[in-house]
């Protein structure tokens, strides 16, 4: 992550200042909001299987949810926490699709989503990977509305909604190491004077 205090020797994902960040045109973000609203009545539903299916494909995933990481999957599915975490990222589905038409704001809710994802170090690898379980959930769920056209808008969606956490995420990594290098350099330089 490029601080000096770190201990990791890679870091978490590609830096944000190679990324071309994508955008959704008018047309997907008409085809998202048309199917949000169906999908929204199976949100909880989606919301657990969503997760089940990312930690069946995706074990390592599960190391970044303190709450799961020694469950077995059955216990997983059946868990108060799982569900309301899956709440959690529906809602802030919704409250993304709900900010399609306003840029500023959608880029903020983003950015600090990922600013907080920092604090539960949550690899940004693995944020794409939730993208592509949701859609697979989604795909059943809107049958014969489904599309190539409708599945591109969604993907586009998750990979603006990837990036744009990856740059908070980054973002955060560097404020915490600019605000350690402070500290040791203040307690440097309190040390000198007690000599």
């Amino acid at each position: 992550m490029g601080c000096t205090l770190s201990s990791e020797s890679e870091p978490h994902s590609e830096h944000v200042e190679d990324l071309t960040i994508v955008r959704l045109n008018e047309e997907q973000k008409e085809l998202v909001r048309k199917s949000w609203r169906a999908v929204q009545s199976d949100a909880t539903k989606a919301g657990v299987v969503m997760f089940v299916r990312l930690f069946e494909i995706h074990p390592e995933c599960k190391d970044a949810f303190f709450d799961f990481r020694d469950v077995a999957d059955l216990e997983i599915q059946a868990s108060r926490e799982l569900r309301a975490h899956g709440l959690r990222v529906l809602s802030f589905l919704e409250k993304s699709v709900a900010r399609l038409g306003k840029p500023e704001h959608l880029e903020e809710l983003i950015l600090e989503l990922g600013r907080k994802h920092y604090h539960y170090n949550s690899n940004p690898k693995y944020y794409m990977y939730l993208g592509t379980e949701f859609i697979r959930v989604i795909k059943p769920i809107l049958k014969e509305r489904w599309s190539s056209e409708l599945e591109n808008a969604w993907m586009t969606l998750f990979l603006y909604l990837t990036q744009m956490m990856k740059v908070g995420f980054e973002e955060e990594a560097r404020k915490q190491c600019h605000t350690a290098a402070l500290a040791l350099e203040t307690r440097r330089l309190g040390d000198r004077e007690v000599l």
